[in-house]
């Protein structure tokens, strides 16, 4: 359980804290780099896709199966094809080990300072791919300490940006549905900083390409997250007063 007076900071994984484009590296030894790039940008769009669709058919296969599912996608749909069922396992072995935004560890290390923020990892990821990256990466494990727990949403068997994921979260960190907004998530993915807002958690969008916040589903202040950072470490914008916005990461900031 995490003390009441303690703000939870949700880190996602994907897309936040590890880069899914960083596979294109391995990619890369059997198509080159610019079809690599190519495939890795359409692997995690079926990856996402492929959730979205379970969530809508109120079905669920574990996250590991549907990265292997929606890389074949990916491949079929650029006329290209692994050599052997070895390079299957290297790349899917490789989503194991993906790089760290460069901003990521030195932010994580400031956080770890701050005695009154605690610190999850919230993943769509299985436990097994979740654990993995996050203590076994080369990137991220000298990093593993720093969260105090590792929560993802296999046990409720659906996908962000569902609401039950994000109470699910609640629940694993000691908050009621009615403490929603003593959390903040923090997300490189629109889509999950909407369903964030949606549950009333507090949202920071990671907006590393700077091309400002674009989403069009909700409308008005629920739409948009609370903060907009290019890094981890760098506050872009606070969509409402700034000292109120920045209170549980004053510490950590400033």
């Amino acid at each position: 359980m995490v003390p009441s007076e303690n703000t939870v900071i949700a880190f996602d994984l994907y897309g936040t804290l590890l880069s899914t484009e960083s596979v294109a590296k391995e990619l890369a030894k059997h198509f080159g780099g610019e079809r690599a790039a190519t495939v890795a940008a359409t692997w995690r769009k079926y990856q996402l896709e492929y959730t979205w669709r379970l969530n809508s058919m109120n079905e669920y296969i574990p996250f590991s199966t549907i990265t292997e599912r929606s890389l074949h996608h990916a491949l079929s749909e650029n006329n290209l094809s692994l050599p052997s069922e070895d390079a299957l396992s290297s790349l899917m072995s490789a989503y194991d080990s993906l790089s760290t935004f460069p901003d990521v560890p030195p932010e994580l290390e400031l956080i770890a300072q701050n005695p009154s923020i605690t610190p999850v990892v919230f993943s769509n990821g299985t436990q097994k791919m979740v654990t993995n990256s996050v203590y076994h990466s080369p990137d991220l494990s000298p990093l593993s300490k720093i969260f105090k727990d590792v929560i993802t949403v296999e046990e409720v068997e659906k996908f962000k940006p569902h609401p039950d994921v994000y109470f699910h979260l609640a629940n694993k960190v000691g908050k009621s549905g009615e403490q929603m907004g003593e959390m903040w998530l923090v997300s490189g993915n629109p889509f999950d900083i909407v369903g964030a807002n949606a549950v009333g958690m507090r949202t920071c969008w990671v907006d590393r390409g700077g091309g400002g916040w674009v989403d069009g589903l909700v409308e008005g202040e629920k739409g948009r997250p609370d903060m907009v950072m290019r890094g981890l470490g760098e506050v872009v914008k606070g969509d409402t007063d700034g000292a109120d916005v920045r209170k549980p990461w004053k510490k950590s900031f400033d």
